[in-house]
């Protein structure tokens, strides 16, 4: 009886290595029949939503000199500390595509940093959608991922969300 089960385990591995080779093979054969399409509009835009802590940034990338709006305003404008304008403008450094596209959004919602934030990362889904060869590029460089940190809440019993009651001594 115990060889029986033996037999029947070793039969099954047997069998889910062919699959698995089999599903490699199919998959590496679709990637490289399937080559990703841009995602772009009547209008030559590429369109993409870039989220980080509470702001939400709705990004619309098309060719261009570099002109990037947020909210109606030009970036130098919204954006007063450098700091927020390097995080803006990070995506296209990082795929050499500085002053090649014009970018407008929206942002709503949260503080500054994190409507830079927001706005890089929909920058950064743009111009995967505008040109699906730069993906690999930017995810090496974690432009693709949602910074998923948001606030953590206030407890009771607490100032701020660690921060303890002053305690004197005497």
């Amino acid at each position: 009886m115990a060889d029986t089960k033996t037999e029947t385990v070793t039969d099954l591995k047997d069998l889910g290595a062919a699959t698995d080779v089999k599903a490699t093979e199919e998959t590496t054969a679709e990637v490289v029949a399937e080559k990703k399409e841009p995602k772009i509009d009547k209008l030559g835009r590429a369109y993409a939503t870039g989220r980080r802590k509470g702001a939400v940034a709705r990004v619309w990338l098309k060719k261009g000199n570099g002109k990037v709006t947020v909210n109606g305003k030009v970036q130098d404008d919204y954006f007063c500390r450098q700091t927020h304008l390097l995080v803006l403008n990070q995506p296209f450094l990082i795929v050499d595509r500085v002053n090649n596209f014009d970018v407008v959004c929206t942002v709503k919602g949260g503080g500054l940093s994190g409507q830079a934030g927001a706005v890089r990362h929909g920058i950064s889904r743009a111009l995967e959608n505008f040109e699906p060869d730069l993906r690999p590029a930017l995810k090496k460089s974690g432009m693709l991922t949602r910074d998923a940190r948001v606030v953590e809440r206030k407890k009771i019993g607490k100032h701020k969300a660690r921060r303890s009651k002053q305690w004197a001594k005497r």
